[in-house]
């Protein structure tokens, strides 16, 4: 498995790629910037495969993460966690999750609670890396959630334009006087672009100045000119109705980039308006890699540019002009469409089946060389029916066009389709959502603003650790978090100087009780906030508005009808999940001596069990205090040892000693100096109970104790057999629609799988979707369909 964590970016040297006239002790300095800040910032994506995009309050929502490197699409294992949200319109999250992540996959669900409203909802996923960078690159996709209990609410007119236009000047700016190429997106409240409808630009005169109309998606181009002392506005007709828009104000002086696809090149046309002549750069790059740099004098205000394509590689390019200040003044994004791709093939052994019959499930995937190549997947079937759109935004599209774009990209596949129109199409969605990746004012830094660590072994719980009398931040303290159970999960931290601790948890699932402590017999002055882990900042794209149809009603009874059913009759078979497979061992992994109480004489205090069942350990009381001194190695330790009951701390050897021996099952003795992360404990004494629970043991009213959720436990999909005559002719009701997700498909290495599912009680049209990569970076998907009959 690929695992970049040594060389996170191959750049070709420099000195290769410039060839400077007159600004060659610019280019440098900003290539160095440029390369000293990728270098810090590598780059995750993540994309999720949901097994379809609508559900009914009841339903579980399946999916499967793919987490790769930015500059190569290959999996990526440097996050071991993925953060999933289900946010409404006002960002309001309504089902949350933790995923395990390994080699650059991972998997889960959500079950949507009858307690959520009818509405479009955004689904996003992100790891702790990513939250250092602009939420806009986040994975996000629309679901639909209804819930059958509750009447569709009424859409207030007044709350949301029926319109949403927009205009984008090719490389970022209208300049008086310099004729340019403006890109425009016409959306409707459903998130889908507006396919008819004309509009123009007029003048304060209202003078006709341009025509335009959409090509795909609501998204055009026209050419402009504007004219100094004109004003403009856009007026647009659309379904009868008239439309009045302003659009982006021309200024007074700066620069203009115009892109003209050559075929072997990109021509990059520069003009400038009220700028003395200077030197300009022009700097490529693709996915962070270096390409090109071209340095050119303007001579009256104008050069061409040309960018070789083969020196570019597969996928979006940015290309950015800097002025002689090293300013970035214009920019402008170009696609060079991906050969590299997996093929998936799928095909049933029938086309139609009888109800509760077995399908079989052949696919085979390859490369661009129709050469066959082992496939990580994933598969999903369910019915088809007026409710399910099918999912437009494939993983290969996602890698290599919308996950560098802002905004929704509609029909994602269609862009890499090869045609006049095809092009066209592409060169206007690059003009109106290709806005920069990097912002350049930290990117010119050479250093970025890294706040959150990834998480490379587990789930980081974040606190903040305060002075309780002060309120000030307190730095270089030790705090302990633990998890109470006869698993011993204890994980220390210090503070650092803005009071932030880390707990780098490992193997923590589940919702379980936390209690985080510090040793109040030192530091007795302090508490602990813990931060939520989520993140929250938002990004720009908003979420489309939600309608029911009439058309909709008989599917959304049907549907809502077979969802109670299954619920009624398979509830347990629902509610089972996958044992996480986690080391049981405590973090001192095995102790230099374990005693089950059990196999000796019980005493009736904690004090006789260590004196008599030890030889490693002396125990004395002054002045009303117990002390307990271990031995290691003949060699007498200074510091009380850790205790710990049910895993939990026990600071105050009072209270370890009041401790009831008789709810006492084991001890376990380390009785050597052990460093543990930041902490160090002369020795270990660690009991566990015959229950979870305390034992009467009180906390200390200084620690704080709370519910935390950690990573997710996977659900197993209820999928049932019917290969015997008995099992077919159950009268236990089935009525799935989602027949089977599976989202760890593996081809093997001549690229071949079989799987098999079997149908249920309803007849229908059913879609399967296949998504998938390779260990390579090549990305892919497919359809494949069948019909179900009584």
């Amino acid at each position: 498995m690929y695992k970049p964590l040594k060389h996170i970016l191959t750049i070709t040297s420099f000195t290769t790629l410039i060839k400077l006239s007159g600004m060659a002790q610019v280019a440098p300095e900003v290539q160095n910037r440029f390369v000293a800040y990728q270098n810090a910032a590598l780059q995750e994506k993540l994309y999720v495969h949901t097994n379809k995009n609508f559900y009914l309050t009841g339903e579980i929502l399946w999916f499967k993460l793919y987490n790769v490197e930015g500059t190569s699409n290959r999996p990526l294992d440097l996050s071991k966690v993925a953060y999933v949200e289900v946010l409404g319109a006002d960002h309001t999250p309504v089902m949350q999750a933790k995923i395990a992540l390994k080699d650059g996959v991972g998997s889960g669900s959500l079950y949507v609670p009858a307690s959520v409203a009818n509405g479009n909802y955004q689904l996003r996923a992100y790891t702790s890396w990513m939250k250092n960078f602009n939420p806009d690159y986040f994975f996000e996709k629309t679901i639909t959630i209804v819930n059958a209990q509750k009447s569709p609410e009424q859409l207030v007119a007044a709350e949301k334009t029926p319109y949403d236009i927009q205009f984008f000047p090719e490389g970022g700016h209208l300049v008086k006087g310099l004729s340019g190429k403006v890109g425009f997106k016409v959306t409707g409240t459903n998130g889908k672009g507006i396919t008819a409808f004309n509009g123009a630009i007029v003048n304060q005169k209202n003078d006709t100045v341009a025509r335009f109309k959409p090509l795909k998606f609501g998204i055009g181009s026209f050419d402009f000119l504007p004219v100094a002392g004109n004003t403009y506005k856009a007026v647009l007709k659309i379904n009868n109705q008239q439309v009045l828009k302003d659009i982006p104000v021309a200024e007074d002086q700066g620069y203009t980039m115009q892109t003209t696809d050559k075929g072997s090149s990109w021509e990059i046309k520069v003009q400038s308006a009220g700028i003395a002549a200077e030197n300009v750069m022009l700097f490529a790059h693709t996915r962070q890699v270096v390409k090109q740099a071209q340095s050119a004098i303007l001579s009256n205000g104008s050069v061409t540019f040309n960018i070789d394509k083969s020196k570019l590689d597969e996928g979006l390019s940015h290309i950015t002009l800097f002025n002689g200040r090293q300013q970035p003044v214009c920019e402008r994004l170009v696609f060079k469409r991906p050969a590299k791709k997996l093929a998936i093939g799928a095909l049933t052994d029938n086309p139609v089946y009888g109800t509760r019959k077995k399908v079989g499930l052949n696919i085979e995937t390859k490369n661009q060389n129709q050469s066959l190549m082992a496939a990580n997947l994933s598969v999903s079937v369910f019915q088809a029916d007026s409710l399910q759109s099918l999912n437009e935004q494939d993983i290969a599209s996602y890698l290599w066009l919308s996950s560098d774009l802002r905004g929704s990209i509609e029909g994602g596949g269609y862009y890499f389709e090869q045609g006049t129109e095809h092009d066209e199409a592409l060169n206007n969605l690059l003009i109106t959502q290709g806005w920069r990746r990097f912002e350049w004012n930290k990117v010119l830094t050479g250093k970025p603003d890294i706040k959150f660590l990834p998480e490379h072994t587990g789930h980081i719980v974040t606190g903040k650790l305060v002075n309780n009398n002060t309120g000030t931040a307190a730095s270089n303290i030790i705090a302990y978090l633990a998890i109470p159970g006869k698993r011993v999960q204890l994980f220390p931290a210090r503070s650092d100087s803005t009071g932030r601790l880390l707990f780098n948890t490992k193997d923590f699932y589940g919702l379980s009780e936390l209690v985080i402590q510090t040793n109040t017999q030192y530091d007795s002055t302090y508490k602990v906030q813990i931060v939520n882990p989520f993140a929250e900042q938002y990004s720009s794209t908003s979420v489309p508005s939600f309608n029911l149809s009439e058309g909709m009603q008989s599917a959304l009874e049907s549907n809502s009808l077979n969802m109670q059913v299954l619920n009624v009759y398979t509830a347990t078979k629902l509610r089972q999940f996958y044992d996480a497979g986690v080391d049981s061992a405590a973090f001192f992994v095995k102790p230099d001596k374990s005693y089950l109480l059990d196999n000796y004489v019980r005493f009736t205090t904690f004090e006789e069990v260590l004196r008599e069942y030890t030889s490693w350990l002396t125990v004395a009381k002054r002045r009303g205090k117990f002390k307990v001194t271990m031995f290691s190695d003949a060699k007498l330790l200074e510091e009380d040892p850790l205790v710990l009951y049910n895993g939990i701390p026990v600071f105050d050897m009072n209270k370890a000693f009041a401790i009831d021996p008789l709810k006492i099952k084991k001890l376990d003795v380390v009785n050597t100096r052990y460093y543990y992360g930041p902490a160090r404990f002369d020795g270990v004494l660690s009991l566990t109970g015959y229950k979870d629970d305390l034992a009467g043991l009180e906390i200390d009213p200084r620690a704080l104790v709370l519910d935390y959720e950690g990573l997710q436990l996977q659900r197993k999909f209820y999928s049932p057999v019917y290969d015997t005559e008995e099992q077919r002719n159950s009268r236990l009701p089935d009525f799935r629609n989602a027949l089977y997700w599976q989202p760890e498909v593996n081809t093997n290495a001549q690229g071949k799988t079989n799987l098999s599912f079997y149908t249920s009680d309803q007849p229908g049209k059913y879609i399967g979707i296949i998504q998938g990569l390779t260990s390579t970076g090549e990305a892919g998907s497919k359809y494949f369909t069948f019909e179900v009959k009584k």
